[in-house]
């Protein structure tokens, strides 16, 4: 699998959509990135582009954005309701997959050092890349915005990290950095009050609001700083905003951590909020991409709230939190295009995303790969599923009442583990077309020998984990799927047979891979410690398969 960052340029035009599509083209015509959304705001003047892509290629693209905006916008001409410094305001990078913070900070380094060396525009270091202190939060390098600028870069502690220390007045400065997913959520009011959706902000801003005496004047510190009221969330960054477009308030937040505070918390809250104020929330949306579990989240929380399972697959979580959070209010949403983990799939093209038809025709050509490795991924993945389905007939089923809680479980748990035994189909092929790789390599020389050794070696042992792997994983299945045969619903009780059954296929499938893979592994601790290993899972789960159906043969024939 390929390395992955994602970048996420903000650029000062939201309205000639001429510029705009000249700015994505620069991005596309780099090789090796994708462009995954274009999002204009005429009102903030503004676009938020997001592309993924090798590392080489992202700062490749990362520059031609920001060279091709420096030419276009100029800034002197300006106006919008967003806060910003430059032709491309900001430039983070988040790394994905693959490649490690600090090598993705020292990539920020060198884009910055292009930017100021080659475009002779003034770059500032945040977040994670941030040199100082004061420069980590982007709200500070921003005070004072573009027309403050000049005076800005006059002042000894303001001097850029990299470019001249001289003001550009066509592209301003940009500000680039390594920083955590960040999701760009906005909540629509029924109204066009833009003070109470700031109201609103103040209230749920991890900054909160200033202090005010008893005659509203602003309290402050011995140094004159303002001192402020904590917000209600943590992580989260807001302001209230009327966008003209859509002819309502929003209420604009960043959520700077979504498993400290996720989307669907702040939305809640955010409802409670303006009933104070007479109002409703009518919908939200979501600027650039979201996080797939940060859906997950939601759709959990809303069928928790309904009193429904949760253990229902992620096509379902997906659909229940778009309806919820009212995302297709003012654009569709849709998740193929909107949920990051989604759009890096079309790098990989996984076989799990081919149909079933065309699976089992690939698996029965003369490529060795996919073979019975992934196959018994697959058994595992649809032992997992049946079980799920078993525990779900019985939830909210009248007459298991006591078992409501158990199954809602028993549901959530088989769906992870399918979800990890369908990741596992691609993972066995892939490490298999490792070991072959390394086959290839060449073996002329005692150093290009050693490297193949030791290569082949390594692939060896993960082709080795990979089923073992799976075989842990159909051991958890089966104990939920016992416990289904135990306490589910009787109707369901073949299901649950057939899932015993197709999860022994899987646990012997993966066995067979386990043992022909350590005749090459060399290191007879590790091979001994994992020969062993998968021989008592095999009897173990040998001996709960036959208990399971003896189980299941009693209940049948008392029906």
């Amino acid at each position: 699998m390929l390395d992955i960052i994602e970048c996420v340029p903000n650029f000062s035009e939201g309205r000639d959509l001429q510029v705009i599509n000249q700015i994505a083209a620069a991005i596309q015509a780099v090789e090796g990135v994708k462009l995954l959304s274009v999002e204009p705001g005429a009102a903030t003047n503004r676009t938020v582009m997001t592309f993924i892509g090798n590392k080489e290629a992202v700062i490749a693209a990362a520059y031609a954005g920001i060279a091709k905006a420096a030419e276009l916008i100029d800034m002197r001409k300006h106006h919008g309701e967003h806060p910003r410094i430059g032709a491309t305001d900001v430039c983070p990078l988040v790394p994905v997959r693959g490649v490690g913070e600090e090598e993705c900070i020292a990539l920020s380094h060198a884009l910055a050092r292009r930017v100021g060396e080659e475009l002779a525009i003034p770059v500032y270091l945040y977040e994670k890349s941030a040199q100082k202190p004061e420069r980590k939060n982007l709200a500070d390098i921003r005070a004072g915005e573009y027309e403050g600028l000049e005076a800005k870069l006059k002042d000894p502690a303001w001097q850029p990290d990299y470019g001249p220390a001289t003001f550009n007045p066509k592209a301003g400065a940009t500000v680039i950095g390594v920083r955590d997913f960040l999701i760009a959520y906005n909540v629509n009011l029924n109204t066009r009050d833009r003070k109470i959706a700031n109201e609103i902000a103040l209230t749920i801003r991890e900054k909160g609001r200033a202090r005010r005496d008893e005659n509203g004047a602003i309290i402050r510190d011995a140094h004159g700083e303002p001192i402020y009221e904590p917000g209600i969330f943590k992580a989260t960054r807001a302001v209230g905003w009327y966008i003209d477009e859509y002819k309502m308030a929003q209420v604009s937040i960043n959520l700077t951590n979504y498993k400290i505070t996720p989307p669907h918390e702040v939305f809640e809250e955010i409802c409670r909020l303006v009933t104070e104020h007479g109002l409703r929330v009518t919908g939200s949306e979501i600027v650039g991409l979201v996080p797939l579990e940060a859906m997950l989240m939601a759709g959990r929380h809303y069928l928790q709230r309904q009193g429904k399972s949760t253990g229902v697959p992620e096509k379902e979580l997906v659909r229940v939190a778009i309806q919820s959070l009212g995302l297709n209010e003012i654009a569709p949403f849709d998740p193929a295009k909107k949920i990051v983990e989604y759009q890096i799939q079309e790098f990989d093209k996984p076989l799990v995303d081919m149909s079933v038809h065309d699976f089992v025709d690939e698996l029965s050509t003369d490529s060795p790969a996919p073979g019975g490795g992934s196959v018994a991924a697959l058994c595992g993945a649809l032992a997992a599923a049946l079980t799920a389905m078993v525990a779900n007939l019985t939830h909210g089923k009248k007459g298991y009442e006591r078992y409501y809680q158990r199954m809602d479980s028993i549901a959530r748990d088989a769906q992870d583990l399918k979800d990890q035994l369908l990741r596992a189909i691609d993972r066995d092929t892939a490490a298999f077309n490792a070991v072959m790789a390394c086959y290839r390599l060449p073996k002329k020389t005692p150093e290009e020998l050693a490297y193949r050794t030791e290569a082949l070696q390594k692939a060896t042992y993960q082709a080795t984990i990979v089923p073992l792997e799976v075989m842990r994983l159909v051991n958890k299945i089966l104990d939920l799927t016992e416990a289904v045969a135990k306490h589910g619903n009787v109707n369901s009780i073949s299901d649950a047979g057939v899932a015993a059954l197709t999860a022994e296929a899987a646990m012997k499938g993966a066995y067979l891979n386990v043992l022909i893979n350590l005749r090459s592994l060399k290191g007879e601790v590790a091979a001994t410690e994992i020969k062993q290993e998968a021989e008592r899972i095999s009897s173990m789960l040998t001996r709960q398969v036959r208990r399971i159906l003896r189980l299941i043969d009693r209940k049948i024939a008392q029906l």
